[in-house]
């Protein structure tokens, strides 16, 4: 078994493992129990009652975080030249075609997020081996094949982000940091949940959500009652 350290005895003993806090209480223990030296991804963990196999159970979709996500996201926008100048102006930091095809072919993926237009997919198809098990391939349904290049660069920059739930029936987010003020992770929280129950299918029998965790980089897990969603 692994030795605990100083921090995770002092991060335990200040709450029960297995009891339901709500919200607003997660909220505040998981600040007080993160003692990285670098300000911690607040993180978000929810077990769905999906069958991720079956394509009617299937739960995809995007959020816009009201306080952002605290972290500089870096777009690639791979567009026609007549887009570059609107992509440019609404905070791309990196804008082109074929030299960012190629760069990605050699292995170049130091980007958070990739923009395209539909007409340019079928030069940007090819690159699915590598972008798709990077959760980097763009897609429709994300907003990030798209004519409106500015307006998707914008809530990418601003805070929006995706998410969906993988082959265990579990989806995770970072929606925000620990530096971020209780309420404007409380508010972050809220929204990301909200949007998951929103989007909860029609196929998927009993309960809904199993369970929800918070947590920072490296601090365990705290069990949240599903009820307070709304308190």
């Amino acid at each position: 078994m692994a030795k605990i350290t100083k921090n995770q005895k002092e991060a335990f003993d200040k709450f029960e493992r297995q009891h339901d806090y709500s919200f607003e209480e997660a909220v505040e223990l998981v600040k007080s129990i993160s003692f990285t030296k670098f300000d911690a991804s607040f993180d978000v963990d929810v077990r769905l009652g999906v069958d991720p196999r079956k394509a009617n159970q299937m739960v995809r979709g995007t959020v816009t975080l009201p306080h952002g996500t605290g972290k500089e996201k870096k777009v690639l926008v791979l567009c026609t030249p007549e887009k570059e100048e609107e992509a440019k102006t609404a905070g791309a930091d990196y804008v082109g075609l074929d030299e960012y095809i190629q760069k990605i072919k050699g292995g170049w993926t130091d980007i958070d997020v990739v923009i395209t237009m539909p007409n340019v997919m079928p030069k940007v198809g090819p690159l699915g081996r590598i972008l798709g098990p990077r959760g980097l391939m763009p897609n429709p349904k994300t907003g990030t094949v798209t004519m409106d290049i500015a307006k998707a660069v914008q809530e990418v920059k601003s805070g929006k982000i995706d998410f969906k739930v993988d082959k265990y029936g579990i989806i995770h987010a970072s929606v925000g940091r620990v530096s971020f003020s209780k309420e404007q992770l409380l508010d972050n929280a809220r929204e990301f949940v909200h949007t998951i129950v929103k989007l909860k299918p029609a196929a998927a029998k009993g309960t809904y959500m199993k369970s929800l965790y918070f947590s920072s980089t490296m601090s365990p897990g705290v069990k949240v009652d599903t009820k307070s969603l709304n308190a």
